[in-house]
């Protein structure tokens, strides 16, 4: 019998460092960031429709974006669609959507992924979820991609990856160890080595692997499941999950598993992928002009202006005069005009 593949979309965050265009009413995975006429949540499904079905797709999300998840995944089924009460990091919300899946399905191979990446070279990254999941299928092993840098970025965490006793020509390698952000200098460090990978947010594993990874390193999670799997496909899940849900520790799938784990491994690839974490990662993925200027909104116009990105709404006309290095965002009569080298002070100037 054929495995079954399913794929658990994460997108419960709020995305505060893309204010004003991301707001905790419609954070920036509900939003056409790259002006592409998809969402990024609808990008994240579309990678996938050859390799899971609409019935196998599963989204995690807060209970205030159900509504949005309906209107832009038609396709997932109402009841794939888990509300969180509230937001208890990735381990919880990994272990929710993990427990309904064996339930149905204890032989299922499940890929979980962040809501809102970017992929350019689409082939590419489903060859490599292909393979990846015959990998999960055959072996009791999580397995994460991990991107060879293009850079010494500092702003992602970091894989490293040894040469365990796999056969020869596999792309497929064992983790020694999983670094923090680095300093600009080890980040230098780490691209120089080569065998250190950005760390995606994505990986794959079967669900008894998830169950055996969370009965071992996050059994409090665990117990909290079991004592919710009987509700599970009943008219009293929600109001059972609204009541247990917050009893889960807060904490990330990351501390809690993958850095304890044994029988881990890491695909290097290199598909076109990016976080958009901040507006330079836009402003670095979207195509500049002559001036190096990124433009999203077909009312934008720069004069004079370098290396500035803008990111106004449908029918707006901006005129961008003389600025060097700038974000100029609008959304919804709110403009921000803000230096790229300060974007980290975004989130504190929302709140002004």
């Amino acid at each position: 019998m054929a495995v079954e593949a399913h794929l658990v979309i994460m997108a419960g965050g709020i995305g505060s460092r893309f204010w004003p265009m991301s707001t905790p009413e419609v954070p920036k995975q509900f939003i056409d960031i790259t002006g592409c006429g998809r969402t990024l949540i609808q990008l994240t499904a579309d990678r996938f429709a050859s390799l899971v079905s609409p019935e196998n797709m599963w989204v995690v999300t807060s209970k205030r974006y159900e509504n949005l998840v309906r209107e832009q995944l038609p396709g997932v089924p109402p009841s794939n669609i888990l509300l969180e009460p509230c937001m208890r990091n990735t381990a919880p919300c990994i272990a929710y959507a993990g427990w309904k899946i064996k339930t149905k399905n204890p032989d299922a191979a499940i890929v979980v992924t962040p809501s809102d990446h970017v992929v350019t070279n689409v082939p590419e990254f489903q060859r490599v979820i292909a393979r990846s999941l015959d990998f999960v299928t055959r072996r009791p092993a999580i397995l994460t991609l991990g991107m060879k840098p293009s850079r010494p970025e500092t702003g992602y965490g970091y894989i490293a990856a040894r040469n365990g006793d796999m056969p020869a020509g596999e792309e497929i390698l064992s983790v020694d160890s999983f670094r923090e952000k680095p300093s600009l200098e080890v980040a230098r460090q780490y691209v120089a080595a080569g065998n250190y990978f950005w760390n995606s947010g994505i990986f794959l594993w079967s669900a008894a692997t998830l169950e055996r990874a969370y009965r071992s390193y996050c059994p409090g999670v665990a117990d909290i499941f079991d004592r919710l799997s009987p509700q599970f496909y009943t008219s009293g899940e929600q109001a059972a999950v609204d009541e247990n849900f917050p009893l889960c520790e807060n904490i990330s799938v990351d501390y809690a598993i993958m850095e304890k784990a044994a029988d881990m491994y890491v695909f290097p690839a290199d598909f076109g992928w990016s976080d958009l974490g901040t507006w330079g990662s836009l402003h670095t993925l979207l195509p500049h002009d002559d001036s190096d200027n990124a433009c999203v909104g077909d009312g934008a116009r720069l004069v004079d202006s370098r290396n500035c990105i803008v990111h106004v709404s449908s029918g707006k006309r901006v005129v961008v005069q003389g600025l060097d290095g700038y974000i100029v965002a609008e959304k919804d009569g709110t403009l921000l005009i803000c230096r790229l080298q300060d974007e980290q002070h975004i989130k504190e100037y929302s709140k002004l």
